[in-house]
């Protein structure tokens, strides 16, 4: 059995503003979260028909324009889980996915939003806070 735990941190995990069912030429599907890793995009997808149904073919996209790569995918029962690289940048705002199953038409699934995230290097280096004496009346 593969390892579906990508390399590196998770930094954030991504729910959508709505969960709905998406209905595509090969599959019907809800795109439950988006992982955000250090080093890659685990896009968590619930197949509604696992039996006979196709993997969905979704991109992603994010304000910028950025096009992320397709890595890998894992099936576990009705679950789907898709790697995507390069992670997030810092500055990001949010992330498309659309349905690619039809290339020319590209729809829709969903978009969100991406909390502001420091770098890495920035979270190692900021200042630990100390605690606090609090001194008794006298």
């Amino acid at each position: 059995m593969r390892n579906l735990i990508p390399k590196g941190t998770l930094r954030k995990m991504l729910l959508p503003p709505t969960y709905g069912l998406h209905l595509a030429r090969g599959a019907e599907f809800t795109v439950l979260s988006v992982e955000v890793w250090s080093s890659c995009l685990v896009v968590n997808i619930h197949v509604e028909s696992a039996a006979g149904r196709a993997i969905p073919e979704i991109a992603i996209e994010d304000h910028w324009g950025t096009q992320y790569t397709f890595r890998d995918s894992a099936s576990v029962g009705s679950r789907n889980l898709q790697v995507f690289t390069p992670s997030v940048p810092p500055g990001t705002r949010s992330l498309t996915i659309r349905s690619t199953d039809n290339d020319a038409d590209a729809r829709l699934v969903v978009t969100f939003a991406v909390p502001r995230m420091q770098e890495a290097d920035q979270a190692a280096k900021a200042p630990v806070s100390r605690p606090v004496r609090l001194r008794r009346p006298a």
